[in-house]
């Protein structure tokens, strides 16, 4: 019989990389200047409201979840 053990932790830590960070914060970027275009029956589509969107597309990009970067 073999033991097998499931973890949801990764098994290598990530180091923090500036280059990544300015990456991903350029795509955050891109991401919520596209959000703050969308007309009201796109932002339907996807759930949001117009105050919902706006607030996000005003966010400074290092205010991100901490799930969304690397």
């Amino acid at each position: 019989m073999t033991a097998v053990i499931c973890t949801n932790t990764p098994t290598q830590k990530m180091s923090f990389s500036p280059l990544n960070w300015i990456v991903n914060a350029l795509d955050i970027r891109r991401e919520r200047k596209a959000l703050s275009t969308l007309t009201d029956a796109q932002l339907d589509d996807i759930g949001l409201t117009q105050a919902q969107a706006h607030q996000e597309a005003t966010k400074p990009i290092w205010d991100v979840p901490s799930h969304w970067v690397c």
